[in-house]
């Protein structure tokens, strides 16, 4: 396999993990092209790489800005802007990790900490349901909170050591 055709698979199957994250598969290629450049990328680099429209990529490169994924940066006598991803896997997926956490877990923390508030009569089969549910999910959610708590703060070495213990 030539290299350009090696690009190209990375680029595609970064587009469709990306998917899983939770990121859309546009602004998950731009992460991959610009992962696998050597030096930063002007907008009109990406556009032309990945055969997209200008609005179409500066919307996605300002998410990638957003989720950390992705540098802004300037060189001197030059007035384009230039993007660079940090090459950095174990940075990438605690970046990745912090934002899921921050946009997705830490709401339904919140909205599990109200529902475990609601009253009701200990006599009601739904209320004894549901209140049942929202604790067991709730405590699920804390723990899984408390583990990506630890990844954010973990040095990578420390965290799969620490890790690969608990399967053995």
């Amino acid at each position: 396999m030539e290299l350009s055709e090696g690009r190209l698979k990375f680029i595609e199957a970064w587009g469709k993990l990306g998917s899983e994250w939770g990121i859309n598969r546009t602004m998950a290629q731009i992460h991959a092209l610009l992962l696998i450049s050597p030096e930063a990328l002007t907008t009109e680099e990406i556009m032309e790489e990945l055969t997209i429209s200008r609005g179409n990529t500066n919307m996605n490169l300002r998410d990638l800005i957003s989720w950390g994924l992705v540098e802004k940066q300037h060189k001197s006598g030059e007035r384009k802007e230039y993007f660079f991803a940090d090459k950095d896997t174990w940075n990438i997926a605690r970046q990745v990790a912090k934002e899921r956490k921050r946009r997705e877990l830490d709401p339904i923390i919140k909205l599990l900490n109200e529902l475990s508030e609601v009253k009701g009569d200990d006599k009601d089969k739904n209320y004894k349901t549901f209140r049942s549910s929202i604790k067991d999910i709730n405590k699920f959610a804390k723990n899984v909170n408390k583990t990506l708590e630890t990844m954010l703060k973990a040095e990578e070495s420390w965290f799969w050591s620490s890790i690969f213990k608990i399967f053995k």
